[in-house]
């Protein structure tokens, strides 16, 4: 892995610019930040921050999406962005030698939008197209709803593209007032990793964004934690899908880490054991795994599966149980297999320009650090089984299982309560 430097430096105007330098990467990427996303929308604009991302990258005042793709391409690199509960993000990598014409586009994409009528329309019509295909996609679409029903009345509850209706309803004057409101300094950070120079990232965020003053930070709230509670979303289709879990505190709980090494001993990869006792040794389901959603103020830890209806009461079951018995100990080696399934996870990531500075933006802006990737792996060794068992204590209870199941009705699950589930 190339070797590098973590700096965190400040443009004249306050903009925080985190520089990941690596000068034997190959590559270049820099990103501007804005944070603002899902949770910070009126539910009357919900959906706003993701359609606007969409919007500005049909054109600037200098260029349409077509120069922008062809030069971007014509320099070895590519232009893309994301929106997230919490941030929205607009990032171009390219060839190291071609790193001006990065710089360049993701300057002029946040910081001179058109935001036409003609576009929002446009653009409109694909983000319909997405919403749709995201609540075709069950395997994905769980994980929303599990989401809106453990934040349920919380605006962490809403997923990032929002509804058919309201988005319809959304005008390009919509999108120019929420630009102007939310595009502002202090909600802009600026990131570059790859093979940069820190001096001229600076230079480059001062010079593109320290005219962008006069926001203000979205008010934010924490979510209450809901106790436990059932909740079935109907589907057409015969397979089932279902999360179980619970919330956990955010990134200042001081068991984040035994927490995402619990995690990881009970649902990652076919050794863990979710994937044998649920699926090998009873075949109980298609696919079961845990998973971990870290916002800045809350998170939740959760296991999903897929199965046929009559499977499911079982599964359920099954799960619960194993949800029970790791808080009766964790092995040594189960826990060291844990740690080096997500030391190998970062490692790979961090061979990655594009993974890097994407992790680079999620810590600084929902975790509220920038760390390297060595303390993040001396603070996984630093877990002992004791961290691990404790934390499950903390976090498995019966009175905060949320059940949330995606399909038909199922005979078994008619009347259902998390209580049943002994924890």
């Amino acid at each position: 892995m190339a070797k590098g430097s973590l700096s965190v430096e400040s443009t004249a105007a306050g903009i925080q610019v985190i520089v990941d330098n690596n000068p034997d990467s190959q590559s270049a990427a820099y990103m501007a930040a804005v944070s603002t996303g899902s949770r910070d929308e009126a539910p009357e604009i919900w959906g706003i921050s993701h359609l606007l991302e969409h919007v500005v990258f049909r054109a600037t005042d200098t260029y349409d999406s077509y120069t922008m793709a062809k030069e971007m391409e014509g320099a070895g690199g590519m232009l893309n962005a994301f929106t997230g509960k919490e941030m929205t993000a607009f990032y171009g990598i390219t060839l190291k030698e071609t790193a001006e014409v990065a710089r360049r586009f993701v300057a002029d994409i946040v910081c001179n939008p058109k935001i036409s009528e003609d576009d929002t329309e446009m653009e409109k019509k694909i983000v319909l197209q997405e919403i749709s295909m995201c609540e075709n996609d069950p395997a994905s679409y769980i994980h929303d709803l599990f989401a809106e029903t453990v934040w349920r009345g919380h605006e962490l509850g809403h997923n990032e593209a929002g509804t058919t209706e309201i988005v319809e309803g959304l005008t390009s004057k919509d999108l120019r007032a929420y630009y102007e409101d939310r595009y502002l300094i202090p909600n802009i950070t600026v990131f570059a990793s790859g093979c940069v120079d820190p001096e001229e990232a600076v230079a480059w965020a001062e010079e593109s964004f320290d005219g962008m003053s006069g926001g203000r930070r979205n008010h934010r709230e924490a979510p209450p934690v809901h106790e436990s509670i059932y909740k079935h979303y109907r589907r057409k289709d015969d397979h089932c899908y279902v999360g179980m879990g619970f919330p956990t505190g955010g990134p200042a709980d001081p068991d984040r880490f035994p927490i995402m090494m619990l995690n990881t001993i009970l649902g990652a990869g076919s050794s863990s054991r979710l994937f044998q006792q649920v699926r090998e040794e009873r075949a109980l389901v298609y696919s079961v795994y845990a998973n971990q959603d870290m916002n800045s103020d809350g998170a939740s830890m959760g296991a999903f599966f897929s199965s046929t209806g009559d499977n499911v009461p079982e599964a359920v079951d099954v799960v619960g149980k194993v949800f029970r018995e790791v808080k009766d100990g964790v092995q040594e080696e189960e826990l060291a297999r844990a740690k080096n399934i997500v030391k190998g996870s970062l490692v790979r990531a961090y061979e990655s320009t594009s993974n890097r500075i994407y992790r680079m933006a999620r810590q600084r802006l929902v975790s509220g650090e920038t760390v390297t990737l060595e303390d993040q792996l001396r603070r996984l060794d630093s877990v002992t089984t004791e961290d691990v068992v404790r934390a499950a204590e903390k976090v498995i209870r019966s009175d905060r299982l949320h059940v949330v199941m995606y399909g038909p009705n199922v005979k078994g699950m008619k009347g259902f309560s998390p209580d049943q589930i002994e924890l």
